[in-house]
C-alpha cells in the first residue's frame, strides 16, 4: 500500500506532521480529518527508497559553511521546482530531480538534506530553517505560509519572480557602479605610470638647467608626488590599506554603518539611484511575501533584515512598531521621512481598497522602472565627467612639466 508523509494543522492551530499508509492520497486525507487534522501537504513517498537516513542526519545543520549557493542558482531552483509540483510532481521526487541535476556539489548536498528531511515526516520549511546560508528568513517565512495554506507552487512561483526581479536590478545597479571604477582604475595606473617613469626625467632636467633656480608651485607639487610616489610606495599602499580598514571598522559599528547608509543614499548622481532600488525591494519583498499569506508584522520584520541600508532599516523596525500598535502602514512609513511621498500615498490607496499587496508590486514596478531610467541617464553623464576627470589629472602632470621648460626658456633668451 503507498506511503504518505504529510504536514497538518489540527484544531487548536498548531502544525503536525507524520506518515501514514493509504490506497491513494484521497483516502489518505480523508483519514487525517478522520483524526481531526487539516492536510496543507500531502505527498507520497517514494517506492524506491526502503531505508530512510536517520533522522538526525536530516536534522544535521551545517552544510553550507561558506555560503557556496549563489542567488542565480536559488531563483533557478526556486523556479523549477515550482513548475515540477505544478506539472504535478511530487515534492520528494522534484528535490531528487533537482539534486541530481544541479552542478553545485554543495547546493546538491543540500538539496539531498531536504530531501532526508521530507522522508522523515518534516515539512519543507523545516528542513530549509536549518540551512540558513542557502535559504534566508524570508524564503522559509514564504515557504511556511506556502504549506499552511496549500499552495507551495504558487509561493514558489511568486519566490523565483521576486528573485529574478530582485537579480535584475542589483545587476543593473552594479552596471552603473563597475564603469566609473574602472575609468578611476586606469586613470590611478596612468597617474602612478607618469609619476614614477616620466616625471623623473624632467626632474633632473630641470636641475641641469636652472642650476637651483626655484621651481613653480605645481611642478614642486608634481616633483614631490612623485619622489613619495617612487622611494615610499610601502607608505603610500599601507596608508590605503589603513584608511579603508579604518572605514570597515567604523562601517559595522551601529553609528558608523548609519552615518555611511545615509550619506550613501545623499550621494551626488549615484545617491537616487541607490534610494530607488532600496525603495523597490522594500515594496517587492514586503508585497511578496503579504500576497503569499505572512502576516503584516512578521513581514515587516523579515523585510527589515533583508534591507541592506540600516537608516532604510530602522525606518521599517519604526513602522513595525507603530502597526503593532494599531496604526496603519502608510502613516507611520510618511512619517520616517525616509520613503518617497508617492510611496506612502499609494500604500494608503492600497491599504483603503483592501489590495496593499498588489499596490505594494506596483511600487515596485514604478520604482524597478525608474531604476532603469537612472542608470540610462547615470551612464549618459558619466562619460563625460570621467574623460573630464582623466583630461584634469593628466593635463595638471602636463601643464607642471611645461611651466620650468618656459622659464628656462626666456632665460635663454
Amino acid at each position: 500500500m503507498p506511503a504518505f508523509s504529510y504536514s497538518a494543522v489540527d484544531g487548536e492551530g498548531r502544525e503536525r506532521s507524520g506518515a501514514l499508509e493509504a490506497p491513494d492520497a484521497r483516502q489518505a486525507a480523508v483519514v487525517l480529518r478522520g483524526r481531526g487534522l487539516y492536510p496543507t501537504r500531502l505527498d507520497e513517498r517514494e517506492p524506491t527508497v526502503s531505508v530512510a537516513r536517520p533522522a538526525a542526519a536530516a536534522r544535521s545543520g551545517g552544510l553550507i559553511l561558506f555560503g557556496a549557493v549563489s542567488a542565480k542558482e536559488r531563483a533557478a531552483f526556486t523556479r523549477q521546482l515550482g513548475t515540477l509540483l505544478r506539472a504535478g510532481m511530487p515534492l520528494l521526487r522534484g528535490l531528487e530531480v533537482l539534486g541530481r541535476q544541479t552542478k553545485n556539489p554543495l547546493f546538491a548536498k543540500v538539496l539531498a538534506a531536504l530531501a532526508d528531511g521530507i522522508r522523515s515526516g518534516e515539512t519543507l520549511s523545516e528542513v530549509m530553517g536549518r540551512h540558513p546560508r542557502a535559504f534566508d528568513r524570508l524564503y522559509v517565512s514564504m515557504i511556511r505560509a506556502g504549506e499552511a495554506g496549500g499552495l507551495l507552487d504558487i509561493v514558489l512561483e511568486r519566490l523565483a519572480q521576486f528573485q529574478e526581479k530582485s537579480l535584475q536590478v542589483r545587476g543593473k545597479v552594479k552596471a552603473a557602479m563597475v564603469y566609473p571604477f574602472i575609468v578611476l582604475g586606469v586613470a590611478v595606473a596612468i597617474l602612478v605610470a607618469l609619476l614614477v617613469f616620466v616625471v623623473p626625467k624632467f626632474q633632473q632636467i630641470f636641475a641641469d638647467l636652472l642650476k637651483g633656480a626655484p621651481l613653480p608651485a605645481l611642478t614642486q607639487a608634481v616633483l614631490t608626488a612623485s619622489e613619495l610616489v617612487r622611494h615610499h610606495v610601502l607608505f603610500v599602499i599601507g596608508s590605503f590599506v589603513a584608511a579603508a580598514l579604518a572605514f570597515r571598522y567604523f562601517r559595522r559599528s551601529v553609528r558608523g554603518a548609519m552615518v555611511t547608509d545615509t550619506l550613501i543614499v545623499r550621494l551626488p548622481l549615484f545617491g537616487e539611484l541607490f534610494l530607488k532600488a532600496v525603495v523597490a525591494r522594500f515594496a517587492r519583498t514586503l508585497g511578496t511575501l503579504l500576497s503569499s499569506g505572512v502576516p503584516i508584522l512578521p513581514a515587516l520584520l523579515i523585510t527589515r533584515d533583508t534591507c541592506a541600508n540600516v537608516r532604510i532599516a530602522a525606518a521599517i523596525q519604526a513602522v513595525h512598531d507603530r502597526v503593532k500598535e494599531g496604526a496603519s502602514v502608510a502613516r507611520p512609513l510618511e512619517a520616517t521621512g525616509v520613503f518617497p511621498p508617492m510611496v506612502a500615498s499609494m500604500i494608503e490607496v492600497g491599504e483603503h481598497s483592501g489590495q496593499l499587496p498588489e499596490m505594494l508590486n506596483k511600487v515596485a514596478d514604478i520604482y524597478e522602472g525608474e531604476v532603469d531610467n537612472a542608470v540610462a541617464g547615470l551612464s549618459s553623464l558619466i562619460d563625460p565627467i570621467l574623460i573630464l576627470f582623466l583630461a584634469v589629472v593628466v593635463g595638471t602632470i602636463v601643464i607642471a612639466l611645461f611651466l620650468p621648460i618656459i622659464r628656462i626658456v626666456q632665460m635663454l633668451t
